[in-house]
């Protein structure tokens, strides 16, 4: 599991350009820390974890790394898809040939990259598998995204979405849902031929929201925005594996729900969230984003128990629908006081393992 981080002036809760500073000196740590895009962005990665706990404990132990090393330098670690005070444009690139590359030839649509994804890699025997699962993947994208929605302000305002970063990023060519593929060698025909067309660099930059990873053998889920607690993260993982296992065996063939309405549902999540509605995948008409939720749980009940997880999704998602997901508990930090830097100190505090 990858996580991106926001650095944020300890002073003022405005962005923080000092991701070289946070970073120099942190392979002393047993973790994986690396940069990102931004100047005042991070990113940690888990190693590879067969449970939920062992996950637990990798992304708790990067982000106490993280916090350390960024108030060292007068600066907070901030788990949200995007910043809420003081965007900085164009982005302060970090100094890497591929990241001056990438604003050469996709022009301003590097000009505001200030958003931070949750990534869970799930390990597959073989593209195949990758493929199989990535399709059954497509129709619950929107209700991932509806769990994990934590950004709805960006420019120091509200956006009106629960996922502001989703649209965000949306407008890069290779992002957004993924087609539904016939098979491996499919995925591999249009991925050659989007390379080709220029759109993207190369297999790295095949942004779809689920993909094949182009540096490890694991099918590589990408649409969540960064879960503002470890608790949420690892919900996250576990809701994956879940569905790529009943996947698996089930063997039953995945719902290919038409990309038009696909497309619908994820802007529906990206704005309602968990708290509003989302589109069914199977009767394809507008329904509780929480009772789609449900749904989901009864699916991969078998593999989460199966895995001992079923106890710790099922209490997870119940949190999420009493307390919020993290963009309802940002805006709820905001009505206290009318104040966005409360919101910052919140989601400063939420980042912190307990």
């Amino acid at each position: 599991m990858e996580e991106e981080f926001v650095l944020v002036e300890a002073s003022t809760g405005h962005l923080a350009n000092r991701a070289n500073e946070v970073l120099t000196g942190a392979d002393r740590y047993e973790v994986d820390l690396q940069p990102e895009i931004a100047q005042y962005q991070v990113e940690s990665a888990s190693g590879i974890c067969t449970d939920m706990t062992a996950l637990r404990d990798e992304l708790a132990v990067a982000r106490r790394a993280l916090i350390e090393r960024a108030a060292r330098h007068d600066a907070r670690l901030v788990a949200t898809g995007t910043p809420v005070l003081g965007l900085t444009m164009p982005t302060p690139l970090t100094d890497s040939p591929r990241y001056h590359r990438m604003a050469q030839e996709m022009g301003a649509l590097t000009n505001d990259l200030a958003i931070c994804g949750c990534h869970v890699h799930i390990g597959l025997p073989d593209d195949e598998s990758k493929i199989f699962v990535s399709n059954h993947l497509r129709p619950w994208l929107p209700t991932l995204l509806a769990l994990g929605a934590n950004s709805p302000y960006w420019l120091d305002d509200d956006t009106g979405y629960a996922s502001w970063r989703y649209v965000v990023w949306n407008r890069w060519p290779t992002s957004g849902a993924p087609p539904y593929f016939d098979s491996a060698a499919d995925y591999c025909a249009a991925r050659d031929e989007i390379v080709a067309s220029g759109a993207a660099m190369d297999a790295g930059m095949l942004y779809w929201d689920v993909r094949l990873s182009a540096h490890h053998p694991t099918l590589e889920l990408r649409v969540s925005d960064v879960a503002p607690t470890v608790e949420e993260a690892v919900l996250m993982a576990a809701l994956v594996r879940a569905i790529a296992s009943t996947a698996l065996s089930s063997g039953a063939a995945p719902v290919p729900i038409p990309p038009h309405l696909l497309k619908v549902a994820m802007w529906r999540a990206a704005r309602d969230g968990l708290e509003g509605f989302g589109i069914d995948p199977v009767t394809a008409s507008p329904t509780p984003a929480s009772a789609i939720a449900a749904s989901l749980l009864r699916w991969v009940r078998p593999a989460l128990e199966f895995a001992g997880d079923y106890e710790m999704v099922s209490d997870g998602l119940d949190r999420l629908l009493l307390d919020g997901t993290g963009a309802a508990r940002q805006r709820r930090a905001f009505a206290r006081r009318g104040r966005l830097d409360d919101v910052v100190g919140f989601l400063v505090a939420q980042t912190s393992p307990v």
